[in-house]
């Protein structure tokens, strides 16, 4: 696959990030880059300026693991970062083939298998749900449909939880910290861009994103990545008010490439209380739906 521009905007981009203080090297007065120079890259990867400055035109094709190591340790990269690097080098060979997550017909049209499902309706306590790497929302229990009531409710969202970040003006009141959210977004986006090249539909909705959100653009252009698995979020919902929430992301080994996320609330908490009669109010709307 060619990725050389991937490639490059990400190599240049963390070379960008990082000041010569940072990397133990003298400032100087006069620098026209922000960040390292390539040299200070090459000397820092214990290589060629020339074989450097051909890794960041995108050249990754055939490199070996110890050369992206050693890259990833001068460019001081984190753990997502250097997943991310190695992600790039085996599309660029074709060496992902076997390590990609497998193509499902439509995931939006996936249908979990009971199991999953019981597993699902089993968690009362916070919101479950199954997300891929796209983040379209694809399996759910009733808590997290009634936590979600404002994504699930516009059409337009199609379920996908990156649209409803930056295409629903409800995801502002939905989300207090509305910044930190689209930033994760982009950056999960970004790492599922890296990990499955091939995915249409991915390119179809960052392309889409890119074009209707300012905001988006701007934070796909910084290369951003990170690993999304646990942590702690603020949310406003329409019905119970504010939650402070924990959540666990975990990759599903049944179906590769799928998340489940469980939120639960401190125990004895404001958010507990919230979560209860959150779940109170989603029982009642079911029955009289019933």
């Amino acid at each position: 696959m060619d990725n050389r521009d991937e490639v490059r905007e990400f190599l240049t981009s963390r070379r960008a990030k990082i000041t010569p203080e940072q990397a133990g090297l003298p400032s100087g007065s006069r620098r026209r880059v922000p960040g390292l120079r390539r040299s200070e890259v090459a000397a820092l990867a214990d290589m060629s300026v020339e074989y450097y400055a051909k890794l960041e035109r995108g050249n990754l094709a055939g490199v070996s693991p110890s050369v992206l190591e050693a890259v990833a340790r001068a460019l001081q990269l984190d753990d997502a970062e250097r997943a991310h690097l190695l992600h790039l080098a085996q599309a660029a060979d074709g060496s992902d083939v076997l390590t990609r997550p497998r193509r499902r017909r439509t995931e939006r049209q996936w249908t979990p298998h009971r199991s999953l499902q019981w597993t699902l309706d089993a968690i009362t306590a916070g919101p479950a749900f199954v997300r891929n790497g796209r983040t379209d929302l694809l399996a759910a229990n009733r808590l997290a449909r009634a936590f979600y009531s404002d994504l699930l409710a516009n059409a337009d969202n199609q379920q996908n939880l990156a649209r409803f970040n930056f295409l629903d003006p409800a995801s502002r009141r939905f989300y207090p910290d509305w910044e930190l959210f689209a930033d994760m977004a982009v950056a999960i986006l970004r790492t599922e861009a890296g990990r499955n090249p091939h995915d249409k539909d991915l390119h179809d909705l960052v392309g889409e994103l890119s074009t209707r959100s300012a905001e988006f653009r701007v934070r796909w252009g910084a290369h951003n990545v990170r690993h999304h698995g646990t942590g702690i979020k603020r949310f406003h919902h329409p019905a119970v008010g504010d939650l402070t929430l924990a959540f666990e992301g975990l990759e599903m080994a049944a179906e590769p490439g799928l998340t489940l996320t469980i939120y639960t609330a401190e125990p004895g908490s404001a958010s507990e209380e919230g979560l209860r009669l959150l779940a109170s109010l989603a029982a009642t709307s079911e029955a009289v739906r019933s």
